[in-house]
């Protein structure tokens, strides 16, 4: 059956290591595998990886408008997934690298003022592999429904990454056998079959490739 080719969309994935797809081989990371996935579906998506390691969400904040509007002119279809907030619960002399109070204000304002312009996606940090971290842990899952609640408010899809992959022995072995935070391609390849069953991937690039152009 021959594939129906649908509008160009152009997508900016933003975030930190996790959306660069850091300690992958193949260099795709989990967005690469998405997009992928989707054009052989017969979508047409030209993908941005603006993943920068070690990335804030107060890096982020000064950075992603920017280089998002290069990317994504009004006369095209564009769209913005962000993920983030790893970074943000690392401590460095004896304190995390961003506030709680910082980390929620940067996301609520990153995503509001992006949802105003754009289709926007958001999904969660990732685990940190070294699980015996509990206080690492808890920072994380806390920052992760801390989210999910601003996302909600401002009406922006959420994707808990965290609770299913910290389940999932690939992530997890992959990247204590790399560097005890990234994992290899098998790692990513689980993270974007996650992305790929979500209901908002989904209602962007429908299974049955229905026109899709206007969807948010």
């Amino acid at each position: 059956m021959e594939l129906q080719h649908l509008p160009e969309v152009r997508i900016c994935f933003v975030g930190d290591s996790f959306v660069n797809g850091t300690g992958d081989s193949e260099c795709l990371g989990w967005t690469g595998r998405v997009c992928a996935n989707a054009n052989k579906r017969g979508y047409d998506i030209t993908s941005y990886n603006l993943g920068i390691r070690r990335d804030t969400s107060t890096d982020i904040a000064t950075r992603w408008l920017q280089e998002v509007s290069l990317r994504l002119p009004k006369e095209y279809d564009g769209r913005v997934v962000f993920s983030f907030g790893l970074n943000d619960t690392t401590l460095e002399n004896g304190k995390t690298r961003v506030d709680l109070a910082d980390s929620l204000k940067n996301a609520y304002e990153i995503l509001s003022e992006a949802h105003n312009l754009y289709p926007v996606l958001m999904v969660g940090p990732a685990p940190y592999a070294e699980q015996q971290d509990s206080q690492r842990r808890n920072r994380n899952t806390d920052l992760s429904k801390q989210f999910a609640f601003i996302c909600k408010k401002i009406d922006v899809p959420y994707l808990d990454v965290f609770t299913i992959l910290e389940k999932s022995n690939i992530w997890i072995n992959e990247a204590i056998a790399n560097d005890g935070v990234h994992p290899r391609a098998g790692g990513y390849a689980e993270f974007a079959k996650i992305v790929e069953n979500w209901d908002a991937w989904l209602n962007w690039f429908p299974l049955n490739l229905i026109d899709n152009s206007k969807l948010g």
